[in-house]
């Protein structure tokens, strides 16, 4: 694990109260304009984990912008509905990112939120297509696992939000407040170096949980079964003929895309 600094440090109720209070000023605005917003990052988590989200708090995970994910489709809305709620697009960041991504500031009040469009695009891709509508106000938990998982250098902020979507959620096979863990298999069983990268950071997760003293051993007992369970899943899903080629090579190759950070 690298760089623990990132998201993470003492946080009063006072600031949580600001992120929390904000997204739910932007959920609202964006579901009465017709807009398609869906929560990612730490507030996700927290959003969708009303039992154990006090863990992020006593963790010391801390929050440190508002993330969404979007289509593409909607970007001329999405720009208009951030100007009426108060804030300037760094037009940069969209251009360089060639249209996948945008970012909205309110200096005044230290307010940062960060729009992927269609895709999560860092050490691997995971794609939105057909997911947006899934659930609300987040994206489906399948994805809110993979969104954590697909990054190799993983930080500890990526870690506590794991351990809190085990706790709080069951392995299953549909997103009704279940982790997809078919869905991941899916996608895993066709794209080795996301396999690798997936199998890598679950059993990190697994063995970092034990070290927290803030979780009970209960707690971290069904963190090591959910991951199991989850690893099973995946080696039992039948792989692709790419997925059989690519895994001869193995660690030999680079199996992800740099990233300088992900926030």
């Amino acid at each position: 694990m690298t760089n623990h600094s990132i998201g993470m440090g003492g946080q009063d109720r006072g600031e949580r109260d600001k992120f929390e209070s904000e997204l739910k000023r932007i959920i609202k605005a964006s579901d009465d304009a017709g807009v398609l917003l869906r929560v990612i990052g730490s507030l996700a988590f927290q959003m969708h984990c009303p039992k154990y989200g006090y863990l992020q708090a006593a963790m010391g995970r801390a929050y440190t912008d508002i993330d969404f994910a979007a289509y593409r489709s909607q970007t001329k809305e999405i720009k208009g509905l951030m100007k009426t709620l108060g804030y300037t697009e760094n037009r940069e960041v969209f251009i360089v990112s060639e249209g996948e991504r945008s970012i909205f500031d309110r200096p005044e009040v230290g307010l940062h939120v960060d729009v992927f469009y269609d895709k999560l695009d860092f050490c691997h891709t995971i794609f939105w297509e057909g997911r947006l509508e899934v659930d609300h106000p987040s994206i489906p938990l399948s994805e809110m696992l993979l969104e954590k998982m697909q990054i190799v250098q993983i930080n500890e902020k990526d870690i506590i939000d794991t351990i809190i979507l085990l706790l709080e959620h069951t392995l299953g096979d549909n997103d009704k407040e279940t982790i997809n863990i078919d869905r991941i298999s899916r996608l895993c069983s066709s794209d080795w170096g996301l396999w690798r990268t997936t199998s890598m950071n679950l059993d990190k997760v697994r063995q970092l949980a034990q070290g927290y003293e803030q979780l009970t051993d209960e707690q971290k007992k069904y963190v090591t079964s959910q991951v199991r369970a989850a690893l099973e899943r995946m080696e039992k899903e039948p792989k692709s003929m790419a997925w059989k080629l690519r895994s001869r090579v193995g660690d030999r190759v680079k199996w992800y895309k740099e990233v300088d950070e992900v926030e």
